[in-house]
């Protein structure tokens, strides 16, 4: 976790400063409230990173984060805690398990998950109750040690205790965390699975109890192995929306030449060992953007679903008195493709549902609109924080561009037919033409941009740093591009 992190931080201030853009300085911190964004998580004050044991009890989304309770930096890394029953209004709660400082010793809780353990498998439970059980990366830092330890909850998830057998699984190594643990019912039993992050592997354990867990298999290298691998979790997602036909996704968070980035497999999981059903050197990407990772899904989402959510990482500002804030939850399935099975992963249909309601119908609708048309008044009043809608009719040769906070500058969303791509900025990912027409769904809160296309075939996320007054939208391009027909939702 720390490792890779702190890399990519500095990397990002040496790349700033190659385009002359403004890194991060020292100093008295200026509030930056004109960055907060408005439906996505952020924490009320100080960092934040990996989201951590996704879980739903008692119809309440629990959201779990790494956090330093006491600083806007890295560091001090604990468990912070929110619930929400819509994914955008949020209820921040006390911090759900500190770091551990004792003499000899300093406990910093990084990444994990947590489970409802229904038949009290643990042992934790009381009075009938099931436990909430909390599995997590336990790193030492004076020992350079990385282990996994567990905690369970009698309170609903509010408060934990530690284990007193911890650590439930120690290889005495520096690098492996992470764990990420669901019920397998068909062979009665939890699984996990863990990073071993510089082998470039996904260890997977079983266990009975939460307590003593069993090496089955390991998966990896594969795909991109360039750099350590972190934050795995393994998932069954339907096929074509069909719930008798299952496939099972194995998803890795790593970093790529240009920052960081997630990737994930399609196989088949039998209980002990996952098989990759794509050659092991395919590379499959979640998010073609700069800011994407670390995510993992709630697996007990209404209706069945399996919703993902991740950690968009920081740009090229400094805000305060919060520093790092989470994607817009994505709901996740296969579909059948021309290239074969892929990930689709649309903004979660429980916000987008909901979005006349979110925005106090505060809606903007217009329909062919040819490009050249300026449409600020239409997000003039939203100050960055939208939803969009569009349906572009293009042809072989044309593309269609929106720009986004635009003003002294701008941001580049849009389409490119020449080439099948989606793009934002110089960031691209492949995207086909259906029946003539793109679909192009674009998330501006402040300081992020999602960008989907196609209901989630491609995705690019970014940060986005907005200077006063550049709060415009034009649709610009060269060709004869029509948008058929875009809605502007006011979520300011």
């Amino acid at each position: 976790m720390k490792k890779n992190r702190m890399f990519l931080l500095a990397s990002l201030v040496v790349a700033l400063q190659a385009v002359g853009q403004e890194a991060p300085t020292q100093g008295t911190p200026v509030p930056t409230p004109q960055w907060r964004p408005r439906y996505h998580f952020s924490p009320p004050k100080n960092w934040t990173n990996d989201p951590n044991g996704l879980i739903v009890l008692d119809g309440k989304f629990n959201l779990y984060y790494q956090h330093n309770p006491f600083e806007n930096k890295w560091g001090h890394m604990s468990w912070g805690h929110a619930t929400s029953t819509d994914l955008v209004h949020w209820e921040s709660l006390p911090v759900a398990i500190p770091e551990v400082v004792t003499p000899d010793t300093t406990t910093w809780i990084y990444s994990g998950s947590a489970v409802l353990d229904k038949s009290n498998s643990s042992g934790f439970g009381v009075g009938g109750k099931a436990p909430v059980v909390a599995i997590f990366t336990a790193d030492q830092p004076k020992q350079k040690k990385e282990s996994q330890f567990i905690a369970y909850s009698n309170d609903g998830g509010l408060h934990y205790k530690l284990y007193d057998g911890d650590p439930v699984i120690d290889l005495n190594m520096r690098d492996f965390r992470d764990p990420n643990v669901f019920w397998y019912e068909p062979a009665k039993r939890w699984i996990m699975t863990v990073a071993m992050v510089n082998q470039h592997q996904v260890r997977i354990y079983g266990s009975t109890d939460l307590k003593h867990w069993d090496k089955l298999s390991d998966f990896g290298p594969a795909g991109l192995a360039k750099n350590g691998w972190e934050c795995p979790s393994l998932l069954p997602l339907t096929v074509d929306g069909d719930a008798k036909k299952i496939k099972w996704v194995l998803f890795v968070s790593c970093f790529g030449d240009h920052g960081p980035l997630m990737q994930y497999y399609i196989g088949d999981f039998d209980g002990t060992t996952f098989t990759n059903s794509n050659p092991a050197d395919q590379a499959m990407f979640v998010d073609h953007g700069s800011c994407f990772y670390a995510a993992i899904a709630w697996r007990d989402a209404p209706a069945g679903k399996k919703i993902l959510i991740g950690w968009l990482q920081n740009g090229s500002r400094e805000t305060y008195p919060w520093k790092g804030q989470m994607s817009i939850p994505r709901d996740l399935s296969l579909k059948t493709t021309p290239e074969g099975l892929r990930l689709y992963q649309p903004p979660t249909s429980l916000i987008a549902g909901s979005l006349t309601g979110l925005s106090k119908g505060r809606v903007i609708e217009k329909a062919k609109v040819t490009m050249g048309t300026d449409l600020s008044y239409a997000v003039r009043k939203a100050e960055n924080a939208y939803w969009l809608d569009a349906e572009v009719a293009v042809g072989a040769s044309d593309s269609v561009v929106f720009e986004v906070a635009a003003g002294t500058s701008a941001v580049r969303v849009g389409y490119d037919a020449p080439t099948h791509e989606l793009f934002v900025n110089g960031m691209r990912a492949p995207l086909r033409v259906e029946q003539g027409k793109v679909r192009l769904q674009i998330l501006l809160d402040k300081s992020s941009l999602e960008v989907f296309g196609n209901g989630g075939e491609a995705a690019i996320s970014t940060m986005v740093y907005p200077e006063a007054g550049d709060l415009g939208l034009r649709v610009s391009g060269a060709s004869k591009a029509v948008v058929q027909s875009v809605k502007i939702w006011n979520l300011n």
